[in-house]
């Protein structure tokens, strides 16, 4: 698993490209280690203590819960907290965190911390593979050229209670309502010219001398529509909110 520089960036994308990796080195033996995962070969796999310095903005849940929510499973496992990793990596999931639901198949596969079970990571691949051209297609193609005809039978069993959770038809709509709500609220705010210091933004070991040294909205705005790329990336109803209009304020007609 591995985020790429998320350590030192608001909103880096949380690739999971090295959780095979980790996996293996945590002693899982199986062929499931042959999946491919959509990585740089030229990127090293991360520490735990990499993994476990991700910093996580908490004001991000407003707008974003998938992505913050596979940013606290990244940083929980580095931290060896194992099943609180993996409840949050389920949590992202349900917010149609693709990378999430692959973390979740690769776990699976591997037995990382948890009984190999490879009918549930054919079903979490498959829902990670859901969307056109996904990056986690191969991952699936693979796995599924491996498995037994019960275990692929296994797997769509399990993904008829699966998918009305985690599937885009529920899980990216909700994640989009809730997007929008956010960035509604942000365009709101917008008309009065206002700055937002989002939640967990500032390290507070690093405190801001100016405490109105927040960022304008639509910086924020722009960071946001960055990092929803985490999770709309391929899904077809996402939209991108783009540059705020200015809201003049209504001139004065001179009638009393």
């Amino acid at each position: 698993m591995a985020t790429q520089g998320r350590q030192n960036r608001f909103w880096a994308w949380p690739l999971a490209a090295c959780m095979m990796a980790m996996a293996s080195q945590a002693g899982a033996q199986s062929a499931a280690q042959s999946v491919a995962a959509p990585s740089d070969a030229d990127t090293p796999p991360p520490t735990d203590a990499d993994l476990a310095g991700t910093r996580c903005v908490s004001g991000e849940e407003k707008f974003l819960p998938g992505d913050y929510y596979y940013c606290l499973g990244t940083q929980t496992y580095g931290l060896n907290k194992y099943a609180t990793s993996q409840r949050f990596f389920t949590t992202a999931a349900s917010w149609a965190s693709k990378p999430a639901q692959y973390v979740l198949g690769i776990m699976a596969l591997n037995g990382d911390h948890q009984p190999v079970n490879k009918p549930l990571a054919l079903a979490w691949f498959t829902l990670a593979s859901e969307r056109q051209n996904s990056s986690f297609k191969q991952a699936y193609d693979t796995a599924m050229k491996g498995a037994t005809q019960a275990e692929r039978e296994a797997a769509r069993k399990l993904l008829v209670t699966m998918t009305p959770v985690y599937g885009d038809a529920t899980a990216a709509k909700r994640a989009e309502a809730r997007y929008a709500q956010g960035m509604r609220e942000l365009s709101r705010l917008s008309a009065k010219g206002s700055k937002y210091c989002m939640a967990g933004m500032v390290d507070p070991s690093r405190p801001i001398a100016d405490p109105n040294g927040c960022p304008p909205i639509e910086t924020v705005v722009k960071m946001l529509d960055a990092a929803a790329v985490n999770v709309f990336e391929g899904w077809n109803g996402h939209v991108q909110v783009g540059p705020l209009e200015q809201v003049p304020a209504p001139e004065a007609s001179g009638k009393p």
